[in-house]
């Protein structure tokens, strides 16, 4: 099984439990501070990833750094490090925070540009993709300057790719192809 459908299964039951325990507001910002807090730290991803580390050792870091987080993301850590996959904590917060949005009627348009999006271009795009979807959307914007410059646009499991690096891409294919 992959480590994302593995994230995807444990968000899922964690976001079931938040909503059994009417807590999907505390545990959001518990996720939110989650990613804030491995993606600032290099260290700690190093950690959790490392396979000398006792897992005891990762289990008492995470709830020192994440002292005062509800009951419900303190059983996740728990859980996550007694099953050997606290390396995914970070997977698994970005996708109960995906799921929460989806169950909150909102979606989230992950738009990856060569550069940050202005104020006005983001106006656009979210009420093209408003309009598309038929739900209320938040943008993330990742910069990747591989991409060379146009965009990729990605709302669930649907994904446009307008980037100038595809467009090469299928321009060489298309030559060689034909050769």
């Amino acid at each position: 099984m992959s480590d994302s459908r593995a994230a995807l299964r444990y968000a899922k039951a964690i976001l079931d439990l938040a909503v059994e325990n009417k807590a999907t507001d505390g545990l959001e910002k518990d996720m939110q501070n989650v990613v804030g807090t491995i993606s600032g730290s290099a260290e700690l991803r190093e950690m959790l990833a490392s396979p000398v580390i006792n897992s005891s050792v990762k289990k008492e870091a995470l709830l020192a750094i994440f002292k005062g987080a509800h009951k419900v993301t303190e059983g996740a850590i728990s859980m996550l490090v007694d099953n050997k996959r606290v390396s995914m904590l970070n997977e698994v917060a970005v996708k109960y925070l995906f799921l929460n949005e989806k169950l909150k009627g909102k979606d989230v348009a992950f738009v990856t540009t060569a550069v940050p999006l202005t104020a006005d271009l983001e106006k656009k795009i979210l009420k093209k993709v408003e309009e598309m979807t038929g739900n209320k959307v938040t943008i993330e914007n990742k910069i990747d300057e591989s991409i060379v410059g146009g965009f990729v646009l990605r709302v669930g499991d649907l994904q446009y790719d307008a980037s100038i690096a595809n467009k090469l891409s299928n321009l060489k294919r298309e030559f060689t192809n034909s050769l």
